[in-house]
């Protein structure tokens, strides 16, 4: 047999646990073809491992890839550590651009800042521009009074969309913080993007994703709402797949917002999507569609999920994205009409009011196979964990939560909630699969990362949460491989290096499985592989057609 290209001499992780190891595999046409039993191959590329681990290439379930490439070209304030700090950099930035542009930084913590930028500060910083600092969390912001006034705040033309919040001083004057939906006014000043903007900071993410071993991404969230782009957002994706520079595969999650109702017969039950009757799956094996995406309630680093028992440090319980009954009804719809469900669920009152809506869903319209989805999962029960195992809803939690957010999220529940964040074990236990995945930007978003916080749990500050909720490496790496291939519906395509899929691989500089877990982060990715064609690694693969069969490639380390 002729094949594209011979792997040998590889220390290979399959996760195939019919053949758990291998050292050599061959690939024709983008899909693995043989593994060990290669010899006698005549390949047009031979590529000597030289000892390496390679692993399935890494997956990520639930980032933002166009937030993420936006921000590359935006004020990075996920180290400041000082309101003094941040206005230095607003300032900077201010003064490279022209008198009406916004300054727009993204990234900032203001439980690791000492609070949140005030206004008035931003104003003289600025110098009169409109400034626009992202939350880290994705699920607030701090504007200066440019922007409120651009926006109709100030003179209360504004209408504020139901499920956001226009923070208030205690003497009723707005303080430049916007939660949740409230974020809309800001986000329609400034979109929608063009797509050469989009495309261009699609591929700069598509670059950082390759360098960090992944090869599939799902993008949780485009087209609407305040955390799309552009209405036309997928054409972005394409374009950037056409032109070669996407490198990852991607799976795209519309949001609530970008569906609308349609016209179909009585009998199709198809009454709420995408213009001709598109939904998840469609696609190719670069580009598909995945679930609904639909925001329920927030987030806990900005207390604003939604919970029974109060947050410690805050009076407040969260609350709904929407009118409960307008989110009931948009999730019913979506499940009627053949989606998959991807419901942004933290709280444990939310996760309960997500369980009732999913389960009256199936009783009235079932489809036991469908992989709906809790994206964070953020509190949960055990009584909650039996009823997802129950209905077949997967959670999709954020192992690197703990560290990077774990902290500011112990203080908002206390030592008695605590350690029902992010549950990753008990999940398991009850039969369920756990994704994995970063929410990038949100969180440090490299997977070998993720994987290093699912096996320690512990915070920035060096707290353990939820000890018993811990796993080894192996696990880790089956969430990052066989299960986030599995939640996209393509578990026979990818996720696996054995015979008939496709050639995704990454070759490490260590086994992450024996090397101490606090090693696992710093482990180089040497190269990654996607369809057998190198997207990262360049400068180190050398690749020549072989004159003899004792020629091969070399990788220099």
């Amino acid at each position: 047999m002729d094949v594209d290209l011979l792997v040998h001499n590889a220390d290979i992780i399959t996760m195939d646990d019919c053949y758990p190891r291998a050292t050599s595999f061959a690939v024709l046409r983008g899909r693995v073809v043989a593994v060990d039993e290669t010899f006698g191959l005549n390949a047009k590329h031979i590529l000597d491992a030289q000892g390496a681990t390679i692993v399935p290439g890494l997956g990520d379930s639930h980032n933002h890839m166009a937030w993420y490439g936006l921000g590359l070209s935006e004020i990075d304030l996920s180290e400041v550590r000082d309101l003094g700090q941040l206005y230095v950099l607003v300032a900077a930035r201010a003064a490279e651009l022209g008198p009406d542009e916004f300054v727009i930084g993204n990234g900032y913590y203001h439980a690791k800042t000492g609070g949140h930028p005030k206004r008035e500060d931003l104003d003289r910083a600025a110098a009169g521009r409109p400034v626009w600092l992202k939350h880290g969390s994705g699920h607030m912001a701090a504007v200066n009074t440019v922007v409120l006034e651009m926006a109709g705040v100030l003179d209360g033309t504004a209408v504020v969309p139901d499920g956001g919040v226009v923070e208030l001083d205690e003497a009723g004057v707005p303080t430049g913080i916007l939660e949740e939906q409230a974020q809309k006014l800001v986000v329609d000043l400034v979109t929608p993007y063009s797509l050469d903007h989009l495309s261009n900071s699609l591929e700069r993410a598509a670059a950082q994703y390759a360098s960090e071993g992944l090869t599939h991404v799902t993008e949780a969230g485009i087209g609407g709402g305040w955390i799309g782009k552009t209405p036309i957002e997928l054409a972005a994706y394409q374009r950037v797949r056409d032109r070669g520079g996407l490198r990852v595969r991607a799976q795209l999650m519309p949001t609530v917002d970008a569906l609308h109702p349609l016209i179909s017969h009585p009998d199709d039950g198809v009454g709420f999507g995408l213009d001709l009757g598109i939904t998840s799956g469609f696609g190719d094996d670069l580009l598909r569609i995945g679930p609904m995406k639909i925001w329920l309630d927030g987030g806990l680093a900005s207390r604003t999920a939604h919970v029974y028992e109060q947050f410690c440090d805050q009076h407040s319980h969260g609350y709904f994205q929407d009118d409960p009954e307008v989110l009931r009804t948009q999730v019913l719809q979506a499940h009627r009409s053949g989606w998959r469900i991807a419901a942004h669920a933290i709280g444990d009152r939310t996760i309960d009011f997500a369980l009732d809506i999913l389960e009256e869903a199936q009783r009235r319209w079932p489809r036991p196979e469908v992989r709906h989805r809790f994206e964070h999962a953020g509190i949960t029960t055990p009584e909650q964990i039996v009823r997802m195992a129950k209905l077949g809803i997967t959670p999709v939690p954020q192992g690197r939560f703990i560290h990077d957010l774990g902290d500011t999220m112990a203080a908002a529940l206390g030592p008695g909630r605590r350690d029902s964040l992010y549950r990753v074990a008990s999940f398991l236990k009850a039969g369920l699969r756990v994704p994995g995945s970063s929410d990038r930007p949100v969180a440090y978003g490299a997977p070998l990362a993720g994987i290093q916080s699912m096996v320690e749990r512990l915070t920035e500050m060096g707290l353990c949460i939820g000890p018993e909720e811990r796993v080894d490496a192996q696990t880790a790496l089956r969430s990052y491989t066989v299960d986030s291939a599995w939640i996209a519906g393509e578990e026979n395509e990818r996720g696996r290096i054995r015979p008939g899929m496709a050639a995704d691989f990454v070759l490490l500089g260590d086994d992450i499985t024996k090397v101490a877990p606090e090693r696992i982060s710093q482990t180089q990715v040497v190269a990654t592989f996607l369809g057998g064609e190198c997207t990262h690694g360049s400068t180190a693969l050398h690749w020549q057609a072989p004159s003899t069969s004792t020629v091969q490639d070399s990788i220099s380390n």
